[in-house]
């Protein structure tokens, strides 16, 4: 049996899951598109997109290691692919938390939303390069890397969410309330 089969469980899980938040984010979306913040694309391509790329990233990388390659180099060219891109890619989410001005990032943010990325997609490059010498080693990094995506996502989904939730719905008055509150006033 090969290394690589020996994941095809935890493969499965980790795909099948983001593939569903995948999905489940889309219906958030859509709802907080009814009532869309100040700036919301600005703060959604800092904040929002980010979340669906490593979510898509997982899922990618469950798919890539299901395939019945022959040998682990393309898997290994493959994911170092997703890696070199993904470290792109946290720099230009670094850039767009700075730029968007709708909220202020605190550590949390900075961490959740551009360190912990960028260490998942390092270590898909890095591992790639191992692949060849440290096979089985290799593989507990994509997979390390695959769930580090893939929690930073879920983290990432609930922080948008709660965010919208607390900030943009909660205690602002709707014309139902706003009425009810000026005829108490009376």
């Amino acid at each position: 049996m090969s290394e690589l089969a020996k994941w095809d469980s935890f493969y499965v899980i980790v795909g099948s899951s983001a593939g569903a938040l995948i999905g489940l984010q889309f219906v958030v979306l859509t709802l907080i598109a009814q009532r869309p913040p100040v700036n919301f694309g600005e703060a959604g391509s800092a904040f929002g997109s980010p979340t669906v790329v490593h979510f898509c990233a997982a899922l990618f990388l469950s798919a890539l290691l299901h395939v019945p390659w022959q040998t682990i180099t393309p898997a290994a060219i493959l994911w170092g692919a997703v890696g070199f891109v993904g470290v792109f890619y946290s720099a230009i989410v670094f850039r767009r938390m700075r730029r968007q001005v709708v909220y202020k990032p605190q550590f949390e943010d900075w961490l959740f939303y551009t360190i912990l990325p960028l260490v998942a997609y390092a270590t898909l490059a890095l591992s790639s390069f191992a692949a060849f010498s440290c096979e089985r080693e290799a593989l507990f990094g994509v997979g390390g890397a695959a769930l580090l995506l893939l929690f930073d996502g879920i983290h990432n989904a609930w922080d948008s969410i709660a965010y919208h939730i607390l900030v943009h719905f909660v205690g602002k008055p709707t014309e139902t309330n706003h009425a009810d509150t000026a005829q108490q006033d009376k």
